[in-house]
């Protein structure tokens, strides 16, 4: 299901939250997607919108597609399209958990560590991450460039 910003307090300390632009979705994801569901508690999933993924690359799909997607995916509860910062979105919600691949440990902004720390919030790193949707998109740009043999 997909919820508007103005519906997120109703889930507070209720749900996991995963954040990202998936962008493009892959396998990593939705073993990120599985181990979160395995806390317990239902999912949701917070979709960067097409305003930030084009500070990283051209969107591949727009947000509105990225979100239907990642809404189908059975692991996903709830997904909602961040139409702010994760900041915004940790103090709006107030998730029971943080849930971030194993890559962001030590790397998380202070300033999420410290709204999770004054709400209560427990991150949640996983050890899952199994690729990069910007290594897909520089490995497929690379290749596109590639002078291509004539058969």
């Amino acid at each position: 299901m997909i919820v508007a910003f103005e519906a997120l307090k109703a889930y507070r300390g209720r749900v996991a939250m995963v954040d990202g632009a998936f962008d493009p979705l892959h396998r990593g994801h939705i073993e990120y997607f599985r181990a979160a569901a395995a806390l317990g508690v239902p999912l949701l999933c917070n979709v960067a919108c097409d305003e930030y993924v084009r500070t990283k690359h051209p969107p591949l799909l727009p947000e509105d597609q990225r979100a239907a997607i990642v809404d189908a995916i059975r692991y996903i509860t709830y997904t909602h399209v961040n139409p702010f910062d994760t900041e915004t979105v940790l103090r709006e919600l107030q998730p029971r958990y943080y849930v971030k691949g194993k890559d962001w440990d030590g790397r998380l902004p202070a300033e999420q560590v410290a709204i999770c720390r004054e709400h209560g919030i427990e991150i949640v790193y996983l050890d899952t991450v199994l690729d990069s949707s910007s290594r897909i998109l520089e490995q497929f740009a690379e290749q596109q460039n590639r002078p291509r043999a004539r058969p």
